[in-house]
């Protein structure tokens, strides 16, 4: 819904969806930041809310994105993630605004470069997602912070701390009120379409997921997150036929260069899919592809679902393999992956956290298998049963049963 044009601004200049923070070795749901955090925080304040992503330009920065950095009345940069767009975009706002401008951090992030003489309001994140004590603690202190700066003008751009006689620019209202609009409602269109397709893939339907997904696409086909999402959802549908699904989710997924991408989120689900090839074609090369790219996405951050599908495809290999050293090592490794996966999520069960994790599901599925693999077959049915206690979707389950199934059968 448009606001008013006498409304003052808040534009937020941040990352878009699942980004890996290659410094902590984490991935952030960056819109759970915007959504949870924000967005309420800004709006309690009276403030129109914008997202930088939304703004209608192809790929750098041109007169919209400019004319938001100068005339918005508050600028917030979440610069987690390192996110090069978002830092640079904060150096604009800094060179064109002397104040009203907050940027915000992930706690466990850090940077290579010089942020002392910033005042930084730092969040955490539990896994992908935020805690609701966590959501409640950083809203209502952002809420403050930002009611503080708007009721006294304090400087808080570097720039013109080191250069106090250095005047701000000035812009007509020209046009502005418009690109306002037009970048609400492309928010709006934009959130609706992810929103759809999340509550497809919730009740598994595919194919609605691949059509809302496609049309978020076509307003951000480069972002990396939508095109993981849309490939999921296509070679999931099996649609028209489930080699032809996962021929199309791999053709999808080149744009984003997963054999040299580091993002555990890319990695897991090119690996799918080469796993799935394998399984339908027997052709040994979608394997060792698989593999490979598990493996990286384990090794990045000890990822949790890399590294069981990674110790599984270790096991297949190995079953296939003629030669016996080559198969002792590749069930060795999947054992010693296992035995780590097991230690570090049995840790995570304990943190006082866990119960505001929303990928708890996952975790109890991925213990599961790691016992059924081990021979602990009591631990596997007591983890399958939190699992299934979970409600988890259809296609969830399916996942599931589908590597227990390659578990008990190599065991």
């Amino acid at each position: 819904m448009s606001g008013t044009s006498t409304q003052r601004l808040c534009f937020v200049i941040m990352g878009f969806g699942l980004k890996t923070d290659y410094e902590s070795g984490r991935t952030l749901d960056l819109d759970a930041t915007y959504e949870a955090i924000i967005r309420p925080a800004a709006e309690e304040c009276g403030l129109r809310c914008i997202r930088a992503d939304e703004i209608a330009h192809a790929g750098v920065i041109d007169t919209p994105m400019y004319e938001m950095l100068l005339r918005a009345d508050l600028v917030i940069a979440d610069i987690s993630t390192g996110n090069v767009n978002a830092v640079y975009e904060l150096g604009v706002r800094h060179a064109l605004r002397p104040w009203s401008t907050i940027v915000m951090k992930e706690a466990e992030g850090r940077f290579h470069f010089d942020l002392d003489h910033l005042n930084l309001f730092h969040y955490e994140h539990l896994g992908k997602d935020i805690g609701f004590r966590e959501v409640r603690r950083a809203r209502t202190e952002l809420s403050t912070l930002i009611g503080d700066l708007l009721s006294e003008a304090r400087t808080d751009s570097p720039v013109y701390t080191y250069l106090p006689k250095l005047q701000q620019p000035q812009l007509s209202d020209a046009e502005y009120a418009e690109l306002l609009d037009d970048a609400e409602a492309a928010q709006e269109k934009l959130g609706r379409y992810l929103s759809e397709g999340k509550a497809a893939f919730a009740e598994s339907r595919m194919p609605d997921a691949v059509r809302a997904f496609e049309a978020a696409a076509r307003m951000k086909p480069a972002e990396p997150y939508i095109v993981q999402q849309l490939a999921l959802a296509t070679y999931k549908s099996g649609q028209p036929s489930e080699l032809e699904a996962l021929i199309t989710g791999l053709k999808l997924l080149e744009k984003l260069d997963p054999e040299h991408s580091n993002d555990p989120e890319t990695l897991g689900i090119t690996g799918a899919i080469r796993k799935r090839l394998w399984l339908l074609t027997k052709d040994r090369v979608q394997l060792d592809a698989a593999i490979r790219l598990y493996a990286r996405g384990y090794e990045v951050r000890r990822d949790y679902y890399n590294g069981e599908n990674y110790a599984i495809c270790l096991d297949l290999r190995a079953s296939e393999e003629g030669d016996d050293e080559e198969r002792k090592y590749d069930r060795m490794t999947a054992r010693k992956v296992r035995r780590s996966l097991e230690e570090s999520l049995l840790e995570a069960i304990a943190s006082p956290s866990f119960d505001e994790r929303s990928d708890q599901m996952w975790i109890y599925a991925t213990l599961a298998n790691c016992a059924f693999a081990l021979g602990k077959t009591d631990d596997g049915r007591k983890f399958e049963g939190l699992f299934l206690e979970q409600d988890p979707a259809r296609w969830a389950i399916e996942t599931y049963e589908l590597g227990k199934q390659h578990v008990l059968s190599l065991v």
